[in-house]
């Protein structure tokens, strides 16, 4: 079943190569856009249409948002709670994508709203598995809101 409308995912992560490697991940899905972003500032403003990101055709509402936890300038647990607290963007998902497998890490995403938390994985391959999971899971499964 393909989906009749796109999709936009926004991942925030401040390593460059995690987002090649998700930006490479992703292609291969026609009915996604991923924006990338390389913290949490860059996220809430891309969220908020501040900043460079005041376009708002140029920066849509996201379907879904991965969020790495580690990231300069606001860290994903101050992103996850500014998400989740705020009337408007509460409703987008939040996928936590991080390399920590520590239970306080996954037990504090989850009490702060996450709405999954996986690991990143450690090979191309095992990525592209991920995006296809994340993809049937969360864009051809799941109901989400417009």
């Amino acid at each position: 079943m393909t989906p009749s409308k796109r999709f936009v995912l926004v991942a925030a992560d401040d390593n460059p190569d995690d987002r090649l490697l998700l930006q490479a991940a992703w292609e291969e899905t026609a009915v996604v856009d991923l924006f990338l972003v390389e913290d949490g500032e860059a996220l809430i403003q891309f969220l908020r249409h501040q900043g460079k990101y005041v376009d708002a055709e140029m920066t849509p509402q996201p379907h879904l948002i991965l969020l790495d936890l580690r990231m300069p300038r606001k860290n994903g647990y101050e992103v996850l709670q500014e998400i989740k607290t705020d009337p408007i963007l509460r409703r987008i998902p939040v996928v936590v994508f991080t390399t920590s497998t520590a239970r306080s890490d996954i037990e504090r995403s989850y009490d702060l709203g996450a709405n999954a938390c996986t690991t990143k994985p450690e090979s191309f391959e095992d990525l592209l598995q991920m995006t296809q999971t994340l993809y049937h899971y969360w864009f051809m499964t799941m109901r989400l809101p417009s």
